[in-house]
């Protein structure tokens, strides 16, 4: 019995705090260009949002170690990645949910949700009560200075990755985002534009909650 309570606490303890395999992105690739957007207040609530303590984008080493090849793939073509959002932790993705039911707090829609109502959030899709950011191998993220037809975290159909309506040129710069993370392994979101998931991520079912530091 004092071994099984043991080995649960275990688990508990690794749910909740740093694992050995999350690195910050710059210790493996300080080219790529960090824009980590819920540490300001350029998001959809408009402030530093909870357990981001620094602007680090933390992943796992797989989804970094094939982060760098998208970056030295892109870089033949003379471009960068910029990161808005790496691991998330689940007390963050709760302040949204907390947010997300406070239907008087608006002063972020006309940016971000304008043809949105607050109160279909939820049901749209748009907020969730788990993000897979929070199990360390998805990511938002563009090419820096391409123009994707949309701004990031923009609540709208037009965010869909291929919506012909974003336009062509934006088009184009989505599936060279596309196309290169694909070919590194990564697979897309399709209703948003920015957000990438490692294939073969490392904790497919593991949820964590550790600070960003």
């Amino acid at each position: 019995m004092v071994k099984i309570v043991f080995f649960i606490l275990l688990l508990l303890v690794g749910c909740s705090s740093p694992k050995a395999d999350f690195v910050s992105i710059h210790d493996i690739d300080p080219a790529i260009i960090l824009d980590i957007r819920y540490y300001g207040d350029n998001n959809f609530i408009g402030k530093r949002i909870n357990g981001y303590e620094a602007p680090k984008c933390m992943l796992t080493k797989e989804a970094v170690n094939a982060l760098e090849l998208v970056q030295k793939d892109l870089q033949t073509k003379g471009h960068s990645l910029k990161m808005y959002d790496c691991y998330r932790p689940q007390r963050a993705v709760n302040e949204f949910i907390e947010w997300a039911k406070d239907l008087s707090d608006i002063k972020m829609k006309k940016i971000f949700y304008p043809n949105v109502e607050k109160k279909n959030l939820f049901k749209d899709g748009y907020i969730a009560s788990r993000s897979g950011h929070s199990r360390g191998s998805t990511m938002d993220l563009t090419i820096d200075g391409l123009d994707m037809g949309t701004p990031f975290d923009f609540f709208s159909p037009l965010s869909h990755t291929e919506n012909p309506l974003a336009g062509e040129d934006a088009l184009n710069n989505r599936m060279l985002l596309k196309d290169t993370m694909e070919k590194y392994g990564f697979v897309n979101y399709d209703k948003e534009w920015w957000h990438y998931t490692l294939k073969n991520e490392p904790f497919p079912k593991t949820y964590f909650d550790f600070v960003i530091k």
